[in-house]
């Protein structure tokens, strides 16, 4: 199976790209709080590692992580002791019964898995709706189209005290998809190492995802932020409470 947040990739996105986690925490545990979800279980499909896993145990809830790469997994589980992660695809894995289920930082857009497409996004809405507790909320957030202007290729880069990421950033309008090309150097001794991925995101509508959460029963509220921590561009993020 195809590798994906590989060690030194997982590494640089832990220690240099925490931000979205830490900063959208304050404001996703208000929301549980406000929607009664105060304890229990959370399971959190796109883990990471484990930065906000983390959040949620100081908070004293369970956590249950997920997530497809190996090397974040293992990073998550050193952080958070306390939680239970597995490697696993957040599409196929089982969703035990639970008073919250989150997936932060566009996780449900990525296709990694190669049968992943809107039939299994929606699938997955039915089984975290089975999966909820009455009064359960799930919480998350997409990438819409609009990440990239048409036709443009974008080229940026960040860096930290031994790891410097080049990204390229392209967008299809007509299959709605994003690809980023993603070249990672960390230094191992005296030299660096390097690694390429390919991350392909299937880029979807706000409108639509909404009306399928509400198709399937969810009550439906889009949000622009977490708390004070505004989204970046055209992106949107879902509070979906199960009443019954």
């Amino acid at each position: 199976m195809q590798e994906w947040y590989k060690e030194d990739l997982a590494y640089i996105h832990d220690v240099g790209h925490s931000d979205f986690a830490l900063k959208s925490a304050p404001g996703i545990l208000e929301i549980l709080t406000q929607n009664k979800v105060r304890n229990g279980l959370v399971v959190d499909l796109g883990c990471g590692s484990g930065l906000w896993a983390q959040e949620l145990s100081k908070a004293d809830y369970h956590v249950l992580g997920i997530d497809i790469s190996e090397s974040l997994i293992a990073i998550a589980r050193t952080r958070v002791p306390d939680a239970e992660f597995r490697v696993e695809s957040l599409f196929k894995t089982d969703i035990p019964p639970c008073n919250a289920v989150t997936s932060i930082g566009e996780c449900l857009n990525y296709l990694f898995d190669p049968d992943n497409n809107w039939q299994t996004l929606v699938q997955l809405f039915l089984r975290v709706y089975s999966a909820l507790t009455p009064g359960g909320v799930f919480v998350f957030d997409i990438a819409e189209p609009g990440q990239v202007v048409q036709g443009n290729l974008t080229k940026g880069f960040s860096q930290g005290e031994d790891w410097v990421v080049l990204v390229e950033k392209e967008e299809n309008p007509n299959l709605q998809t994003l690809t980023r090309r993603i070249t990672s150097f960390r230094k191992i001794g005296e030299y660096y190492r390097r690694a390429d991925e390919i991350h392909c995101l299937q880029l979807y509508k706000s409108t639509d995802i909404a009306k399928e959460l509400r198709r399937v029963g969810f009550q439906v509220s889009k949000m622009s932020s977490y708390g004070s921590y505004h989204l970046p561009k055209a992106h949107t993020a879902f509070l979906a409470r199960k009443l019954v």
